[in-house]
């Protein structure tokens, strides 16, 4: 069990990965950077995908950028701040190629 975020492109291609074992409540902060808390199940994701606008995706790497990117240290978090970073990164580059981004919450 755990937490398996992908994203994927308009062809079905992975273009971005988060992985959180079953404890790590550092999932969390990801979901609720997506504004996608109804895909947290606890253990896992929901099993279930969503789409996510340009927009979406430039709101959330905004609030991370507000929370966690002035410097503000969290040692024991800083390898999962680091793939949000990049998944939400990741994502914003495809949908600003394709309008959007596929994710599914495993």
């Amino acid at each position: 069990m755990g937490h398996d975020i992908s994203g994927f492109n308009n062809t079905g291609e992975e273009i971005a990965y988060a992985r959180f074992s079953m404890g790590n409540y550092n999932s969390t902060i990801l979901y609720s950077l997506l504004e996608a808390n109804q895909f947290y199940a606890g253990v896992s994701g929901s099993g279930k995908s969503t789409t996510f606008s340009i927009n979406q995706l430039e709101k959330a790497l905004n609030t991370y950028n507000q929370l966690y990117g002035n410097g503000k240290s969290l040692s024991e978090r800083d390898w999962d701040l680091k793939q949000i970073q990049d998944f939400i990164q990741n994502c914003l580059a495809n949908a600003q190629k394709e309008g959007r981004v596929n994710v599914y919450f495993g």
